[in-house]
C-alpha cells in the first residue's frame, strides 16, 4: 500500500496508539483484517494489540454492539500520513461515512502520536474524546497503561481509573471464537 511520500524513511520511528472499532459484517474479522493491512504497510509495524472488547454503541441504540481494540504501532509516517493510511484501510475494507456514531464496518482512530499535541484541520491528537470513553481506555490501558495524554497530563491507566465505573463495566472481553 504505497503512500507516495518522499523521504519517509529519513524520519526516526515513533510510537503511536490507535483505536479500532466495528459493529457490522463480522466485527472481529474487520479488526483483524485492518491490523493485518496496517502491519503490511511500509513504514508501519503493529507491535502490540489489546484484547478485543464488546460494548454497547455510543450513538443510536438501534444498532449492533461494537467490538473495539487498541494497537501500538511503530512508524516513520508523520501524523497526517498515518491518518491517511488509516482512512485508506477503512475505505479498502468497505467503510462508508454516514451517520455520526452510526453503525460501521470499521473505524480507525489515531489516539496518541509520539507524545505530541496536534491541531490540524483534519486531525486532533490526542483524540479529543478518548478520556471519556471506556471502549478506548480499557483496551489502551491493557496494552499501555503508561501511555501519556499530553494535554491532560495523565497516563491511560490513570484516566481509566478516573472513568465512571459503569462506563468501564460496559466494556467486556469478547469470548474466543
Amino acid at each position: 500500500m504505497p503512500l507516495g511520500f518522499a523521504a519517509i524513511t529519513e524520519r526516526a520511528p515513533v510510537i503511536a496508539y490507535l483505536g479500532l472499532g466495528a459493529n457490522l459484517d463480522d466485527p472481529r474479522r474487520q479488526l483483524s483484517e485492518a491490523l493485518e493491512r496496517l502491519n503490511a504497510a511500509e513504514e508501519v509495524e503493529v507491535t502490540r494489540v489489546s484484547t478485543f472488547y464488546r460494548n454497547p454503541p455510543l450513538g443510536p441504540a438501534n444498532q449492533p454492539w461494537y467490538v473495539n481494540a487498541a494497537a501500538r504501532v511503530r512508524t516513520r509516517l508523520g501524523p497526517e500520513e498515518l491518518l491517511r493510511l488509516l482512512q485508506q484501510v477503512e475505505t479498502a475494507l468497505g467503510r462508508v461515512r454516514g451517520e455520526r456514531w452510526g453503525p460501521r464496518r470499521l473505524d480507525l482512530d489515531l489516539l496518541l502520536y509520539n507524545g505530541e499535541v496536534i491541531f490540524a484541520p483534519d486531525l486532533v491528537v490526542p483524540h479529543p474524546e478518548m478520556h471519556r470513553r471506556g471502549f478506548v481506555l480499557v483496551p489502551l490501558a491493557e496494552i499501555a497503561p503508561q501511555a501519556w495524554h499530553p494535554v491532560l497530563g495523565k497516563s491511560a491507566g490513570d484516566l481509566l481509573s478516573e472513568l465512571n465505573p459503569a462506563d468501564r463495566a460496559a466494556v467486556q472481553p469478547v469470548a474466543a471464537a
